[in-house]
């Protein structure tokens, strides 16, 4: 997976400050607000009100079972990143919440600190995702969507953040599950804005001598399809064929930590797709 030692080494380092700024991001906004907003963390904080947990346990112990569960049902996609951004998350709350055990509003205004929370997080989840890593969590639950209700990945984390959304009602009044509701919806386009763009995909181009297995992965497994396209080498003049596919930002995580693991070989060239459409016969 990794080059050398000070490659893994940067990597750890750079997946671990990213976790950082979640988990700050979580425990100075989204915990004095009350609000539950598109995570684990957020589901987390509305059980504190009925177990007799802190919120750093509640989100380890639902980050590690929803990890036994993506293992079981969903496989060898979890690799070291997922495992240890999952991990680290609940052990930052810990210490955030050792540090300081009367954390109180920053802004004074639940508003304030969703706006902030939403700001902050996607700053953190952008540098995960570049790094082709994940946070775990609402990940998982939509990885499971995904895989047995064929729901694209984009609209099963919206399901998923949604559920999350409206469980504060089990425990706040209406303007804290309106301000989850308002807040998951607003850290979608936020992250979109952050990774992406809004609505952009990306056009990825493998060369593989393990082409047969990725296929099969894009097919059975994102639910998505792919085109065959044989490439003649300029230099060496040998044909080989180039696989093509259309992937939303979830799929695309998915697919190259896939590569990764599969073939560290591989040749892949990713472009940005911002419109795609299928043009009728006449």
């Amino acid at each position: 997976m990794y080059s050398s030692v000070k490659e893994c080494v940067k990597d750890i380092l750079l997946m671990t400050f990213a976790t950082g700024i979640v988990a700050a991001s979580v425990f100075f906004f989204l915990v004095p607000s009350h609000a539950a907003v598109s995570s684990v963390s957020g589901l987390a904080i509305v059980l504190t009100n009925f177990v007799p947990l802190s919120m750093s346990q509640i989100t380890g112990i639902l980050n590690i079972v929803l990890l036994i569960i993506g293992f079981i049902f969903i496989g060898k996609e979890f690799g070291f990143k997922t495992v240890y951004t999952t991990i680290l998350m609940p052990v930052f709350l810990g210490i955030f919440e050792k540090i300081l055990p009367n954390n109180k509003s920053l802004t004074g205004d639940a508003t304030l600190d969703v706006l902030c929370y939403v700001v902050t997080v996607s700053v953190g989840l952008s540098i995960l995702f570049n790094d082709n890593a994940s946070s775990g969590g609402l990940d998982i639950v939509a990885m499971l969507i995904n895989k047995y209700l064929h729901i694209e990945l984009g609209k099963a984390m919206t399901i998923a953040g949604i559920c999350v959304a409206l469980s504060s009602a089990a425990a706040y009044d209406t303007k804290i599950v309106i301000l989850s509701l308002l807040g998951t919806y607003a850290n979608g386009i936020v992250l979109d804005h952050f990774i992406f763009g809004h609505n952009i995909k990306r056009r990825v181009c493998i060369i593989s001598e393990k082409q047969e297995i990725i296929r099969e992965f894009i097919l059975k497994e994102l639910h998505s399809g792919a085109t065959l396209y044989e490439a003649t080498g300029a230099y060496d003049m040998i044909v080989r064929n180039e696989l093509i596919t259309i992937l939303d930002k979830n799929e695309y995580r998915r697919l190259m930590n896939y590569i990764v693991e599969t073939d560290p070989k591989a040749f892949v060239t990713v472009y940005t797709v911002s419109e795609m459409r299928y043009i009728p016969k006449k």
